[in-house]
């Protein structure tokens, strides 16, 4: 390329115009064409932004405000500063729901997980009506809630219910679920792990669909195990999926009421209260705003950070 060639590219290229154009600068109606799109975008944005800034930023805020004022459901209250804060992580009922919510997200989260992963590999295989299998096993997602927890209720609530009569004639007792604390706290769990895994086996499944089956192929000619192709393959290959569906589901367990409170309640002697249904009891049974949406903003800062730390992750992950 001769010099003279070089320096006409180079002015091309400050002109914004490359080797292939024209060098030409956009004409006045190119100029006025480009701005009139410009303002119908913005025409077009500007409300859904507004929308969006007042169905969300501005809660936000107001419940900020709120979390800093000792008032209640019906006044504003006067401002104390961060003194909600403070005395809620001085209480034992705070870090005990506290606790109960990491278990009770570890659980949901990994064990849904599992099960999900496990029922998307059997699924890959051929197994006879495979379809009506699918959707089956779908319907604990599918069904409401409110269905599953009357279900669950009916099945372990009295002592008359099938459960309990069921370890009784198995000579374990008089079994109550849900008056003994630590059964109530495995009940809810499992509970949570049964409406939780069809989520997690669709996510897995279509992560499965996308690994390339010459991989497979290959790893079985180089002589590896079923257990070596899962472990250095499949995980690998669905990590990024993986650690989607684990920000999903923690958001998920840390912020369901309903599951915990159609079921128990909170209870007995709180022990299934997690941080939301103490947040939930704190302001709409106590009338206590200021440190009920204390505890949700403490709630949500520990989503924000969980969520960067799995997302770093995500950006972390190579697949070759």
């Amino acid at each position: 390329m001769t010099t003279e060639s070089v320096t006409g590219a180079l002015k091309r290229a400050r002109s914004g115009v490359g080797n292939a154009g024209s060098g030409r600068p956009p004409s006045n109606r190119e100029r006025r064409r480009r701005v009139t799109h410009s303002r119908a975008f913005v025409f077009f944005v500007l409300p859904s932004l507004i929308l969006l800034v007042l169905l969300n930023l501005y809660p936000v805020i107001y419940a900020g405000l709120q979390s800093l004022r000792n008032g209640d459901l019906l006044s504003a209250g006067n401002f104390v500063g961060l003194n909600n804060y403070i005395a809620m992580v001085q209480t034992p009922a705070f870090w005990h729901a506290a606790l109960f919510t990491v278990v009770f997200t570890l659980v949901g989260v990994f064990g849904s997980w599992a099960i999900g992963l496990a029922l998307a590999l059997l699924l890959r295989t051929r197994i006879p009506a495979g379809g009506l299998f699918k959707v089956l096993l779908l319907l604990p997602w599918v069904v409401p809630v409110v269905v599953s927890a009357t279900s669950w209720n009916w099945l372990v609530a009295t002592p008359q219910s099938p459960l309990p009569i069921l370890a009784e004639a198995l000579g374990l007792g008089n079994v109550l679920f849900l008056a003994n604390p630590l059964l109530a706290q495995v009940t809810v769990c499992v509970f949570k792990v049964w409406i939780s895994f069809p989520f997690m086996m669709m996510m897995m499944s279509s992560a499965l669909a996308s690994v390339d089956v010459n991989v497979y192929e290959a790893s079985k000619v180089d002589g590896a195990t079923a257990f070596q192709t899962f472990g250095r393959i499949t995980l690998p290959m669905i990590s990024r999926s993986t650690y989607i569906s684990w920000i999903l589901m923690t958001i998920f367990c840390v912020n369901d009421f309903p599951s915990i409170f159609l079921l128990t309640g909170g209870g007995p002697v709180n022990s299934t209260q997690t941080l939301v249904v103490l947040a939930y009891s704190t302001v709409f049974q106590n009338f206590q705003t200021g440190p009920g949406v204390a505890i949700a903003f403490m709630m949500t800062i520990v989503l924000v950070i969980i969520a960067t730390l799995l997302y770093r992750q995500i950006r972390k992950v190579n697949i070759e």
